[in-house]
């Protein structure tokens, strides 16, 4: 399996879908605080549906806190739109984990630096995806590698 990870989200809703998107794939969903909203905030509820029993929500209270929760040998891909190989470039692993960065601010240079950086081509006029969106774009990815794999 992979390991969706936001790095002090900011909107409740994009944390909802992130939850449905991990519940249908199978996914840990980590949220790194302080988060923008309360996870009992209804916003965060009604986007995640009646999926939340099959989410496996994991909560860090700090980065410093999920890095030390990471096994040995991890593999972290930091997901910005300034990084400079495409997501379909990379090659993933069971076992691997997909972080991204707040919705206003991306991930910061001192995490972007930690690890290896992906971007979600965008060959239109747009800067970035939603939270959301991203983090579909990329788990699904995932999941089709992993699938197709021999």
């Amino acid at each position: 399996m992979v390991h969706l990870v936001l790095y002090q989200p900011e909107i409740p809703e994009n944390t909802g879908n992130a939850a449905r998107t991990a519940a249908a794939l199978g996914f840990p969903l980590h949220l790194i605080r302080p988060l923008g909203f309360r996870l009992g905030d209804r916003r965060l509820r009604r986007a995640g549906l009646d999926y939340w029993p099959h989410v496996d929500l994991r909560v860090h209270d700090t980065f410093a806190a999920f890095l030390e929760g990471l096994p040995p040998g991890a593999r972290v891909w930091a997901f910005s739109a300034r990084a400079g190989t495409s997501l379909y470039q990379a090659r993933f692993q069971e076992g691997d984990y997909l972080l991204f960065g707040p919705e206003t601010r991306g991930l910061p240079p001192e995490v972007l630096a930690l690890f290896p950086g992906l971007r979600i081509p965008m060959p239109g006029p747009v800067r970035s995806l939603n939270l959301a969106v991203a983090l579909g774009v990329a788990a699904y990815e995932a999941y089709r590698q992993l699938k197709e794999a021999p």
